[in-house]
């Protein structure tokens, strides 16, 4: 196993350092820029930024700005610890209870990042007899936690309802199961199919969470979510989610039941040995949850630039799957191409994700494409014809229905 593992490292010191040495290199880019919007500028030199998770753009909002300031001002930097010991402020228990009323929950719980809530609810709510399942396409914390907790852990093919079945048909009655998947997926841009997922749950007496990270600020009501979204709010015991994206911040909070949540304070590792997030994340989530509510048109300006987007790309024959959200993959299928469209799009000054092996397998490579409500449809038209033109370039196929 040593010499397994040490092999594994050489190859991919091997593979970093090709890549580098052909310039193909598309991690850790610093940017320069004095924020963070539709344009940013990466070596001097401006570049569409198609690239992010600030899905309504609010990372500059000056409202959100002066929340952080005012809370460093009234409380300094840091929190000096934990929150199960001196690391609680009122600021925190503030926005937990203005989470759980915009959420429809009893209460709400604030961890330092979403990795970290994930970290620590899916580790905290089963126990050695019991049983976690999830979508294979879950987010990495989810899998994390799993590893954490001393369940059984069993994953279904994704979105498949019927792998869902088969597997709780096949557990004790008397055990504890806890159903875990993503509201929006991360890579493909899919929805989970919670109607259906719910109705599967109730059937075994299973608990239903979910992971809302792309969700929040993006479907339902104002932003409430997948949950929201699809009508489920009640009947979604654990809704989990993120200050990284459309909340403009850091730091992550699970929304349940008060007694779960009361369960989740006292057993959550990633809680109660992890420093509290600081007055400034907390501060400025809150600014951004409030203008969520208030200025409902960059949730309209973001599904408006998400449906022109996927509209011209099908026209110009690229296949972008199953998205229902913001998050459009262009599928590249090839990882050295990938990599290479990468490359060249930043050259003619956008920036996209590559996702590649092995967060997908090689069949299924693609480039992320991501939308603000602070794009314009110029800067998109802009971006997809230099995605097109490049795709040319590479000789990538492209779908005979092509209009343009």
């Amino acid at each position: 196993m040593k010499n397994q593992n040490a092999t594994q490292r050489l190859q991919l010191n091997a593979r970093i350092k090709g890549m580098k040495n052909m310039g193909l290199y598309p991690y850790f880019r610093p940017i320069t820029s004095n924020n963070q919007d539709s344009v940013v500028k990466i070596d001097g030199k401006d570049v569409l930024m198609f690239g992010s998770n600030s899905y309504l753009g609010l990372t500059n909002h000056p409202y959100v700005k002066a929340a952080a300031k005012a809370a460093i001002d009234k409380y300094g930097t840091g929190c000096a610890g934990s929150r199960f010991l001196n690391g609680t402020l009122d600021l925190h228990v503030e926005l937990e209870e203005k989470l759980a009323r915009f959420l429809g929950k009893e209460s709400a719980l604030i961890f330092s990042t979403g990795f970290q809530t994930n970290l620590g609810v899916v580790s905290s709510i089963t126990g050695r007899n019991d049983y976690i399942i999830i979508d294979e396409a879950d987010h990495a914390s989810i899998y994390e936690g799993t590893r954490l907790s001393f369940s059984k852990v069993l994953k279904f093919k994704h979105n498949n309802i019927e792998n869902l079945e088969q597997i709780l048909v096949s557990l004790p009655e008397e055990a504890v199961k806890l159903v875990v998947v993503d509201g929006v997926y991360s890579m493909e841009g899919d929805l989970a199919r919670l109607p259906e997922i719910i109705e599967i749950c109730h059937k075994y007496q299973a608990m239903i969470m979910i992971d809302d990270a792309h969700g929040l600020g993006v479907l339902g009501e104002n932003g409430r979510g997948t949950a929201n979204h699809f009508g489920l709010t009640k009947e979604t015991d654990l809704i989990v989610g993120t200050f990284s994206k459309s909340l403009a911040s850091l730091g992550g909070f699970v929304a349940a039941d008060s007694k779960v949540i009361d369960h989740i304070k006292h057993t959550a590792r990633s809680l109660i040995f992890s420093a509290s997030a600081t007055p400034a994340s907390i501060a400025s989530a809150s600014a951004a949850l409030d203008i969520i509510q208030n200025e409902e048109w960059r949730i309209q300006a973001l599904w408006d630039n998400t449906y022109f987007a996927m509209e011209y790309l099908q026209e110009l024959g690229f296949d972008i799957g199953h998205t229902q959200s913001p998050i459009i993959p262009i599928y590249i299928r090839d990882d050295e191409k990938t990599y290479l469209m990468t490359k060249m799009l930043m050259d003619e000054g956008v920036f996209v994700n590559p996702v590649v092996t092995p967060a997908v397998g090689p069949e299924d490579s693609l480039i992320r494409f991501s939308l603000m409500a602070t794009h314009s449809y110029k800067q998109i038209e802009i971006a997809i014809n230099k995605v097109y033109k490049i795709a040319h370039k590479l000789k990538l196929p492209l779908y005979e229905y092509a209009t343009v």
